[in-house]
């Protein structure tokens, strides 16, 4: 059995993120000993790492959770954990076009400013417009 701090350690995410995870759903909540700590089995290693690596990737709770379940029927088709990772990935090229759409507007403002004075400046007079 395996103690908190050291299933932190070997998933790489911090003690209050297990609480959290336990909390939600996400990780069953363990066994307690006598003392009322909380022991980990083998297999919760894996699990938390599941988590942790889908939430590097920036899949939502619920889409994990969901892929969580899917990994308790190993024979049924993967169409459903394709589809969430469709579904994220959509979300992902529709952040990407924004964040470049943004790093242009920023290019443009740093490009286009004479680096003279604060009152003639491009980049505050745009931040100081309304958003369209």
């Amino acid at each position: 059995m395996i103690a908190i701090g050291d299933l932190a350690g070997r998933a790489g995410v911090k003690v209050p993120t297990i609480r959290y995870y336990e909390q939600i759903g996400l990780m069953p909540v363990p066994p307690r000993t006598k003392g009322s700590q909380r022991r980990y089995a083998e297999q919760d290693v894996s699990r938390l790492n599941f988590i942790r690596h889908a939430r590097e990737l920036g899949f939502e709770i619920e889409d994990i959770r969901e892929l969580l379940a899917l990994t308790t029927q190993p024979q049924a088709s993967c169409h459903r954990a394709d589809s969430i990772a469709l579904r994220h990935l959509g979300a992902v090229d529709r952040r990407i076009t924004q964040l470049t759409a943004l790093r242009a507007e920023l290019q443009r403002m740093i490009d286009e400013c004479g680096r003279g004075r604060v009152c003639d400046c491009l980049i505050i007079d745009t931040l100081s417009r309304p958003v369209a």
